[in-house]
């Protein structure tokens, strides 16, 4: 029996999505999770790897099971065996065929940079100490809309025989309070192309590099995204899109920062 299953996680506790031996990740703890409810052997296929410490606001995956449950008493089963910061969303039957990566047509992911230091958001932002030129960085994100040679903002340990260009849908900049939103929607992403452009844009926006510098970084290697690369805690996998579905989902900030209050008796 063939699962589809959308899941949120906080991804700080976690080595990642991929399973590993000898360190906790997402996919291993469905998988314990799982083993338990159906005590059985079963299988779990994400929609692509995330980093260490980074989340997502709805992955998916598919689930090889040894019998058949409906979906809300999978859902609410499996959310009663996984930690907090892990939680299935939905869960339905599909084809046999269904392979979460492999027909996955489209990704868009979500990068939160903090203007201010904020107590209670670290976890999920980049806390950038410096002023940053918005506009500039808004031109120079719209500049990777298209097929791209992202070959600069990737890890060099990408497969001989993976191609670096990719296909950007979207590239945008939005305010929310003390809040920078960056999205990348794409027909795939390489291993660290979203932080490495957010690390690019915003030493843009400090001004360590001009927009002709940024777009000459596209399909020319450079040492220098490896450089700026953005941390984990912005990050976070937004949707993941398959054939007959429209992305939709608003521009919006996952933790609300407002700026600093006034003090009592000043405007």
């Amino acid at each position: 029996m063939r699962y589809r299953i959308d899941l949120e996680y906080q991804g700080t506790r976690y080595h990642g999505w991929q399973g590993q031996e000898n360190a906790r990740t997402v996919q291993g703890e469905l998988l314990r999770a799982a083993r338990e409810l159906f005590g059985a052997a079963v299988d779990v296929q994400g929609s692509g790897r995330t980093d260490a410490g980074v989340h997502a606001i709805c992955q998916v995956a598919h689930l090889e099971a040894p019998r058949a449950l409906p979906g809300a008493r999978l859902v609410r089963e499996i959310n009663d065996l996984l930690p907090p910061d892990i939680n299935l969303l939905a869960a339905r039957r599909v084809d046999d065929r269904f392979h979460a990566r492999h027909h996955a047509t489209g990704r868009s992911y979500l990068y939160q940079i903090s203007r201010r230091r904020t107590a209670f958001g670290k976890p999920f932002v980049w806390w950038v100490k410096d002023s940053l030129a918005i506009e500039p960085m808004r031109r120079a994100a719209a500049g990777l809309c298209g097929m791209h040679d992202f070959s600069s903002f990737t890890d060099k340990r990408v497969e001989k025989d993976t191609s670096t260009k990719v296909l950007l849908q979207e590239a945008v900049l939005a305010e929310a309070g003390e809040l920078i939103l960056v999205r990348l929607r794409g027909s795939h992403f390489l291993r660290k192309m979203v932080r490495r452009i957010v690390g690019c844009l915003a030493g843009l926006g400090r001004g360590e590099i001009s927009e002709k510098d940024f777009a000459a970084l596209l399909g020319a290697p450079s040492p220098y995204p490896a450089r700026a690369t953005a941390p984990p805690s912005g990050l976070f996998l937004e949707e993941v899109i398959y054939p007959g579905e429209t992305f939709k989902r608003p521009l919006s900030p996952v933790l609300a920062i407002d700026g600093p209050r006034p003090e009592k008796g000043r405007p």
